[in-house]
């Protein structure tokens, strides 16, 4: 458990919010929080979703961001343009490892960036004629695609481009799906609206078009959705749910295929990793399709342990049978695991600040290793997540949402992590603090860290982050100061 009582920890949180004026510490004091495992609705102790204060500085990704670089990007042999500027297209382009079979600009296109690259004479006149004859020219230019998704970029919505009537009448033209999604970056108050918008964009342009279709189907017919194959996670994922006697009929959106998502209102079974990003067109495939969707957590063999029994339970006793053999196959190895890295590790106090599901999700694989997570938050949670995330934490830990720099720098600095896992944009301030640090958004470069080879690569990354001589070589600002104090109250 934390070593600050629930009364330190709110004492700290107050401490943290004294150097902001009135307003801005009453509105930020409702996203800080100490963990109790007691309450049931997380809204009762912390409040999510809600727009970040003008001038604070905030590591939220915008609305465009959330379909080009998460929901929709990965699907590999797809064309994804970005309509708008060309700065917004540039940024995305290959920037979170999103691995993928296939030949680069052949039969795969994730990687590439396709950009209407407007100018100012667009922004008075418009783009839509401009945006078809760009789609025009893909198709004649990279003829294996299979369709297109229009990402619109902030002055899109603002001129009023017509990308709907585009994509209707490009579709005729080229004879494949094209999509319009209306991600422009200030929608909603995080990316996170657009995960909703991009999953309504799959349901209404894309779910449908095999509705009529025949597909041999099998009892055991399962999806993969929200992994975004970050390092190779859902391959890592595939293997043992393979070996359970599962069939994986479609994995999206990393490594995905538009046939693939086409395909899986044919499943019996969706599983899902990402609960933020996907959760809305899994609901949506349960009430027209039928399908039961189920979150599922491969972080740590804990966690993978209760996810297979879990996923094994809606199917047969063969799967059943099966699913505790691959649990029992691949436990000598995590007890190897296990017993090499947990003596390096044991107590270490982890801080977690990311998006998405990891910093609830993750938390079962540090406890495997012997460490503590002390404080979680996330980027752009809603209160479902913080729901989840009350009961994997401990009493008195902290929660903070949408945090800003600073209270991060404070908290951080007060609470003395052994290792913080966070964002690139956090990365370099605390490496220059002497704290240890992981990238979680895209593992620091490493990965998989899903499934029982990625636990491997998850415990070896912990210990040579936090074993690294190189932290003892440096001191941290605030003991620099403390020093040259010293050093002048005995001269």
């Amino acid at each position: 458990m934390s070593t600050l009582s629930r009364e330190e920890t709110e004492s700290m949180i107050q401490e943290v919010l004294e150097v902001y004026p009135e307003k801005a510490k009453k509105d930020r004091a409702k996203h800080l929080a100490v963990n109790d495992q007691s309450v049931e609705q997380a809204k009762k102790c912390i409040t999510s979703n809600r727009k970040s204060l003008p001038g604070v500085m905030t590591v939220r990704g915008c609305a465009y961001a959330g379909s080009r670089g998460v929901v929709w990007g990965p699907i590999k042999d797809m064309v994804h343009l970005s309509h708008g500027p060309i700065g917004c297209g540039a940024y995305t382009r290959a920037g979170r490892r999103n691995y993928f079979t296939g030949t680069s600009g052949v039969d795969a296109f994730s990687e590439l960036c396709f950009t209407s690259d407007f100018q100012e004479k667009d922004i008075v006149f418009g783009g839509d004629k401009k945006l078809a004859t760009i789609i025009s020219e893909t198709e004649a230019l990279f003829p294996l695609h299979k369709g297109v998704t229009i990402q619109s970029e902030c002055p899109i919505g603002l001129i009023g481009d017509d990308i709907e009537a585009v994509s209707k009448k490009s579709a005729k033209e080229i004879d494949k799906v094209v999509v319009p999604v209306r991600c422009e970056g200030f929608r909603g108050v995080s990316q996170s609206l657009v995960h909703h918008l991009a999953n309504d964009a799959i349901r209404d342009w894309v779910l449908s078009n095999r509705d009529a279709k025949s597909f041999e189907s099998t009892p055991y017919d399962v999806t993969l959705i929200g992994d975004y194959n970050i390092g190779g996670d859902a391959w890592a994922s595939r293997i043992f749910l393979e070996e359970m006697g599962l069939r994986v009929i479609a994995q999206w959106s990393g490594d995905g295929t538009l046939a693939e998502m086409e395909n899986t209102p044919k499943a019996k079974l969706n599983l899902l990793h990402c609960y933020r990003s996907m959760n809305y067109i899994s609901r949506h495939m349960e009430e027209k399709y039928g399908i039961p969707w189920m979150e599922y957590n491969f972080f740590g063999p804990t966690k993978i342990e209760e996810s297979l029994r879990r996923i094994a339970a809606c199917f047969d006793d063969r799967i059943k049978d099966n699913a505790e053999r691959v649990i029992a196959k691949y436990k000598p190895m995590m007890e190897q695991v296990i017993a090499k890295y947990k003596p390096r590790l044991q107590g270490k106090k982890v801080m977690l600040y990311v998006g998405g599901l990891r910093p609830r999700h993750i938390i079962g694989a540090y406890e495997d290793l012997g460490m503590e997570v002390i404080g979680a938050g996330y980027e752009f949670a809603h209160n479902d997540d913080y729901d989840r995330t009350i009961k994997e934490m401990g009493n008195a830990t902290l929660l903070y949402d949408d945090v800003t720099g600073y209270e991060l720098e404070e908290l951080v600095k007060r609470m003395q992590p052994d290792l913080v896992g966070s964002g690139v944009k956090e990365k370099y301030i605390f490496q220059k603090m002497g704290i240890p640090f992981r990238q979680m958004h895209s593992w620091d470069y490493s990965g998989p860290y899903h499934g029982y080879d990625g636990f491997a690569i998850f415990a070896r990354d912990m210990d040579m982050t936090l074993n690294n001589p190189c932290w003892g070589k440096q001191t941290p600002p605030w003991k620099v100061a403390k020093s040259s104090d010293a050093i002048r109250a005995a001269a």
